[in-house]
């Protein structure tokens, strides 16, 4: 071969492996380039011979290319109208406009500033009660399921985006503490706070939230994608820090329990989560997937009549996602997020608790419809994963399993984490967080109102195949009123928001 030919082989190597905007090239040199060739040339080969924009799963070609484009601060408009089949789908999610709502209303605010509606810990007087500053933020993703520079690209870029990151039920490493907020998960396996036995630690959970910017706890009892099982974190996924920061040993699958043994019981629960929230003053909440009723009503019974109760609900939906799941867990196990969030809020308004707690959505709601829609349910808050781990720079590869996610994402293999630089990825985490708030306002401000949570039901409607249509109160069987916060909050948050507008 020609050695200018060999050289300049050599000079574009070293220029992939040495760069850090691409991990894909960083990682793979040379060969990376075919595909993002490939997908320059997507489009047209897929009219053809592969899938069309809305077939794949579990996001679609369109919505990855709508979260690739908002991350990078790129055109994410689309062209000649939408190639959704609007008619022939059921449940197809219409969102009714208000033809006289005021065309522009956000301003000049480059931050597209949208704080939750509610106080988080303000109805039990939790001495460290918040108004979280963003309803967006990012959802519960272990150091161990994620990469260490994958976990602080997405905390730098909750910095930046000025919204919170749940840390999973994994612990709180270094690399959670680069200037975001931190929501700490508690699993069954009480990483960071457990003692020798695997038992919860009282000292050393106070001792990790007076030394880390903790601003609520998550108490774990189930996820979308498997609940039941607990986490499982392969043996080829555990580095020594990792160990470490778990308490686990090496060479071993991490598997969490599947159930709490700090308690057993609802009664039980609330002792816990009232003992956590004396002993650090923070807001103490919940997550589940939703599957039976009876613990949802055996809860709001508990919280209506003994005084205790938790400060917020994590609702995930059984199309969430994770990093290793059996199959059957994946795919048919826990209801999905607009069912299950409905009936478990259902439950609360029929008590009259549901403005005392705040309500999280989570399980695929990282696109302004879904999480619009989650918002107008009743959600507080939402929290964004995969769509987040797109942001970082996610393929969709499907190996998050295996230890092998070629990115760098999903994986603790030296060689692919070291092509994620997170430095270079943090400010597109927190482009899409701010483009997707953009998104809520957009939505909110053609429906004639300042925030979502000022959004009445009437203004969402289902279309069926047939031509009938139903709104949200019919689908849900919602009371009017329900999906929103107090009087009192709608008041405050709107006020807030005029000011923050300037009118």
């Amino acid at each position: 071969m020609d050695p200018a030919i060999v050289a300049g082989l050599v000079l574009w190597v070293l220029y992939d492996v040495t760069q850090k905007k691409h991990a894909i090239l960083r990682n793979f040199p040379i060969i990376g380039h075919f595909r993002y060739w490939l997908e320059t040339v997507g489009p047209e080969l897929r009219q053809y011979i592969v899938t069309n924009n809305d077939e794949e799963k579990p996001f679609s070609r369109d919505q990855r290319r709508w979260i690739y484009a908002s991350a990078k601060k790129e055109n994410n408009y689309f062209g000649f109208g939408t190639d959704n089949d609007i008619e022939a789908t059921p449940h197809y999610l219409i969102i009714k406009h208000d033809s006289l709502a005021p065309l522009d209303l956000h301003g000049d605010d480059p931050e597209h500033t949208l704080p939750c509606a509610k106080v988080l810990g303000a109805h039990r007087g939790r001495p460290q009660r918040f108004r979280p500053t963003s309803v967006i933020n990012v959802s519960a993703m272990s150091f161990g399921s994620l990469s260490s520079n994958a976990v602080e690209a997405l905390n730098r870029g909750c910095s930046l985006a000025g919204c919170l990151q749940n840390t999973g039920e994994g612990g709180i490493a270094p690399h959670h503490l680069k200037g975001g907020e931190l929501v700490w998960q508690i699993g069954t396996g009480y990483f960071g706070c457990r003692d020798g036995n695997g038992r919860f630690d009282l000292e050393r959970f106070k001792d990790a939230c007076e030394r880390h910017p903790v601003r609520a706890v998550e108490i774990k009892l189930s996820q979308g994608a498997k609940p039941g099982l607990g986490g499982i974190l392969p043996a080829g996924k555990i580095t020594p820090e990792i160990a470490q920061i778990r308490g686990i040993p090496m060479g071993r699958d991490c598997v969490s329990p599947p159930r709490h043994s700090a308690f057993g019981e609802v009664d039980e629960m609330l002792d816990f989560v009232e003992l956590l929230a004396e002993a650090t003053g923070l807001p103490i909440g919940i997550k589940s997937a939703v599957g039976s009723n009876d613990f949802w009503w055996s809860l709001a019974r508990e919280m209506g009549s003994s005084g205790r109760g938790v400060d917020f609900i994590t609702i995930d939906g059984g199309e969430g996602g994770t990093g290793a799941a059996p199959l059957v867990f994946a795919d048919h196990v826990a209801l999905p997020f607009r069912i299950g969030f409905a009936r478990v809020y259902r439950i609360f308004a029929e008590q009259g608790l549901h403005e005392q707690v705040v309500f999280i959505g989570s399980g695929k709601l990282g696109m302004p419809e879904a999480a619009f829609l989650g918002l107008a349910l009743g959600c507080d808050l939402i929290n964004v994963a995969r769509s987040a781990m797109l942001a970082v720079g996610c393929i969709q590869a499907q190996r998050c399993h295996s230890g092998h996610c070629p990115t760098g994402v999903a994986t603790q293999n030296g060689w692919l984490v070291r092509g994620l630089d997170p430095k270079e990825k943090a400010p597109r985490v927190a482009n899409y967080v701010r483009t997707l708030r953009k998104e809520l306002l957009r939505l909110s401000h053609a429906c004639g109102v300042e925030h979502p949570a000022l959004l009445g039901s009437s203004r969402i409607e289902f279309l069926q195949p047939d031509g009938a249509s139903s709104d949200l109160l019919e689908v849900f069987d919602y009371e009017e009123g329900w999906g929103r916060p107090s009087l009192e909050d709608r008041e405050a948050i709107r006020e807030e928001m005029r000011v923050k507008i300037g009118l």
